[in-house]
């Protein structure tokens, strides 16, 4: 076996699933606290990704280069995503939270395919060129065979993002507000919860870690457009099932699987067969795990 083969692989595979995981966290946020599958939350990954190719655009028209062009986008990108998540969920969601489930879900679907169409016509529907913003580190010229100056910031940033997540989830005020709605949203509310405000808040952290994801995916690939959310979507949808839909170390853990699983797979067999390795892994997880792999199953109130 050529180890060197299997250990850029494995490399390969933990950058995509780190990606996978930043998305996914803001499927299994929403879906923890008000149950809700927001599919639209891979457009909000689209649109990050290409408010920071036009902030980029016109910072290096300005004059700026290299990684502080790309700080200054990614800080744009978060913002102007946070403002759409916080908008999403006050105008699509928060009108149909009493409604039955099906109401809420087909919002979802539709505030999706309005922002994909929204983009195609502001912007264009064809690729376009991300710009190149992380420089070659000289350090990294030893291991450039099996990991990229690109790959490492990617993983870099998002081991900081998860840990400052941790960090909030666990210690905040804001933190213990989602936990504790999570845990029971009619006993938060008795004792002083602001839920609405949680729920908002819950939204914006997804948009922000998608936005996040979606400049460091466009730096490394090279190119956007406007369909890029619809499968990363999906993807980081099936990676939050895969470790439990709702669970926070699940969906990482789920989409460091699902990277290195469709890394190997397409390695090993054949890259067009890379979509058919993510999801028949879930099905695999589904039919021998149904609450995935760090879900519990709950019992239904009645």
């Amino acid at each position: 076996m050529d180890f060197d083969y299997l250990f850029e692989l494995l490399c390969g595979g933990l950058v995509k699933g780190s990606i996978y995981a930043l998305i996914a966290l803001g499927y299994t946020m929403v879906y923890g606290i008000i149950q809700l599958i927001n599919f639209a939350h891979g457009e909000v990954y689209m649109t990050g990704a290409f408010v920071a190719l036009i902030v980029s655009g016109v910072l290096t028209l300005s004059g700026y280069s290299g990684l502080s062009v790309l700080v200054l986008a990614a800080v744009v990108a978060v913002v102007y995503a946070a403002a759409y998540g916080f908008t999403l969920e006050k105008i699509a969601y928060r009108p149909l939270r009493g409604a039955p489930r099906l109401s809420p879900l087909i919002s979802a679907i539709g505030a999706s395919i309005f922002l994909m169409n929204y983009v195609q016509l502001a912007q264009t529907p064809d690729f376009l060129p991300f710009p190149e913003l992380i420089p070659e580190f000289e350090f990294m010229e030893a291991a450039s065979r099996f990991i990229s100056s690109v790959d490492l910031v990617i993983l870099v940033v998002t081991t900081l993002t998860m840990v400052a997540l941790t960090v909030l989830i666990k210690y905040t005020r804001i933190g213990k507000a989602m936990r504790a709605t999570q845990q029971d949203m009619v006993m938060a509310r008795l004792v002083g919860v602001n839920v609405d405000r949680v729920i908002s808040a819950t939204f914006i952290i997804g948009s922000v870690l998608a936005a996040i994801a979606g400049v460091l995916i466009a730096s490394r690939s090279g190119q956007i457009n406007a369909a890029i959310g619809f499968m990363a979507g999906i993807k980081a949808f099936t990676a939050a099932v895969l470790g439990g839909i709702g669970n926070i170390p699940g969906a990482v853990l789920g989409g460091l699987v699902l990277g290195v699983a469709e890394t190997l797979g397409a390695g090993y067999i054949s890259s067009a067969y890379e979509d058919v390795f993510a999801f028949g892994l879930l099905v695999l997880i589904l039919v021998l795990r149904p609450a995935g792999l760090l879900g519990k199953a709950v019992k239904q109130k009645v």
